[in-house]
């Protein structure tokens, strides 16, 4: 069977598919980063000089819920009203990240507190906090008699490079539901003083 289209019902049906094309075009724009909103990125993070000190790429992308404070405060500024598969480089000042070095981050244990392997300047120690919270130090220098342990964030003081890209946005799901966002682009609570000695998790 043979069926003919006049040329009213054809330009009819262009005009339907244009008008869906601008919707889903429309559609595809509105999907910006935005407060409330689930966001997949990947991200290279970088020192000054250009090191990597951390990556997603091999991984799964990282996701957090914008606006909720997940991230710290000058990433995330600068991902608002991004689009998907948008990419950027943000440079954070450690005012807008990790913070400035904490003098009061800076405590000394006698050594008999620590073990052995712990008493080495760059060894990495965990242990608790006084409410029960897990913390991490890194040994600062060996005195005499004691030992002085920092306790600011790895990345406290420094100016941070990322190279982002978004993967995607989608509605946040229940709060029960939202994932974990890896350590480091998310902001620490401020180093509280340490209930005991932490214990050495790996030799330096």
């Amino acid at each position: 069977m043979h069926i003919r289209i006049s040329p009213v019902t054809a330009l009819l049906a262009a005009c339907l598919l244009a008008t869906v094309a601008a919707g889903a075009e429309r559609t595809k724009d509105d999907r910006v980063v935005k407060d409330g909103l689930m966001v997949s990125m990947h991200y290279t993070l970088k020192d000054t000089s250009g090191q990597v000190l951390e990556t997603s790429k091999g991984k799964e992308p990282i996701k957090y819920v914008h606006g909720k404070k997940m991230m710290i405060p000058g990433l995330e500024k600068e991902l608002a009203g991004m689009k998907v598969g948008g990419e950027k480089q943000v440079t954070v000042k450690p005012e807008d990240a990790y913070g400035p070095v904490n003098k009061n981050a800076f405590q000394e244990f006698p050594k008999e507190k620590l073990p052995a392997e712990g008493l080495k300047v760059g060894a990495i120690l965990t242990g608790q906090g006084p409410q029960g919270q897990p913390i991490k130090a890194r040994v600062h220098e060996i005195k005499e008699k004691t030992v002085v342990l920092d306790l600011n964030h790895p990345m406290a003081g420094k100016t941070l490079v990322f190279d982002v890209k978004i993967v995607d946005i989608q509605s946040a799901p229940a709060p029960s539901a939202q994932p974990a966002v890896p350590a480091a682009p998310a902001k620490p609570a401020v180093p509280a003083p340490a209930a005991k000695p932490p214990e050495p998790t790996q030799k330096k």
